[in-house]
């Protein structure tokens, strides 16, 4: 089939060493829907760790300027893997400037592998369920040297060093710290909020409803969130695996340059200096 010759390409090329352009042609033209969504929800399970759902709250990013922290997490991502990835300029100087951020806060070695671990696993765990394909043995083998890399290029230590290693450790870190407290809460809801609020009025309910019905009964717990209806968690996987039924026997995403990201905060364009909290007042200091 036509929607398979880019899987073909992707193939020949070496995960040990192209890994960064393979997670691009995969992110860009393969998955980009998908993997929109699979980050979302990685993004959101982070928030049910205290030490990370109580940093994000005390910031007070979520609270205030939701919709920016979210489209400033997918410029950084985005500048990170785009051609060239961080071996270009560019690349690196959006590595420096999310160091330089998360420089201001006291952020565990271990807290961080979890956020990285869930960028690796999480997406690969979507696709296998909900995408139009699987991610291959290249992309899931890409995805972990592309996360490994910005890993060390952060200066963490101890990076797993395979997919299963990755997986292991993010199972694992979820069933000793995943626990319920007020700032998760707050930070998931204003999360919600900002989805909810790219639809209109009388559809938030749903998209609300939306949101929990992709939660596991561990997550919704440790946020302090409701079950969503019964009918609507068995709808939602049904029809995401309808749509990658629908997308499967469309042709594939022509190979023009996507442009930048769409993103509600820069309708005009951004600069990597416009990336992050504003660094006057409260928001400067170190949390601990």
């Amino acid at each position: 089939m036509a929607r398979y010759t880019r899987l073909r390409q992707l193939q020949a090329l070496d995960p040990e060493r192209d890994y960064q352009d393979i997670y691009r042609i995969s992110a860009e033209y393969e998955f980009p829907w998908d993997l929109q969504r699979s980050l979302e929800l990685a993004l959101f399970r982070t928030y049910a760790v205290p030490s990370i759902g109580g940093l994000l709250d005390r910031t007070g990013e979520f609270a205030r300027r939701g919709q920016k922290r979210y489209d400033d997490t997918v410029v950084l991502l985005y500048e990170m893997t785009q051609d060239g990835g961080l071996d270009s300029e560019r690349g690196r100087a959006a590595l420096r400037r999310m160091n330089r951020i998360h420089g201001r806060y006291s952020i565990s070695n271990d807290d961080f592998l979890y956020v990285l671990s869930t960028f690796v696993v999480v997406p690969v765990r979507w696709m296998a369920e909900y995408g139009w394909r699987p991610y291959s043995r290249h992309e899931v083998r890409a995805t972990v040297n592309t996360f490994r890399h910005i890993g060390r290029l952060m200066g963490l230590k101890e990076i797993p060093e395979t997919y299963e290693e990755f997986a292991e450790f993010l199972d694992g870190y979820e069933r000793k710290n995943y626990a319920y407290s007020p700032e998760n809460h707050r930070v998931a809801e204003a999360t919600i909020a900002v989805f909810e609020g790219w639809f209109p009025r009388f559809l938030r309910p749903l998209a609300r409803k939306g949101v929990l019905a992709m939660t596991d009964a561990p997550l919704r717990q440790a946020l302090g969130l409701p079950r969503a209806p019964r009918i609507l968690e068995a709808a939602a996987p049904r029809v995401l695996k309808a749509r990658a039924l629908v997308v499967r026997l469309l042709p594939p995403r022509p190979s023009s340059r996507p442009k930048k990201p769409y993103t509600r905060s820069y309708p005009d364009g951004y600069t990597l200096r416009d990336i992050g909290p504003d660094p006057a007042g409260d928001l400067g200091r170190r949390s601990a």
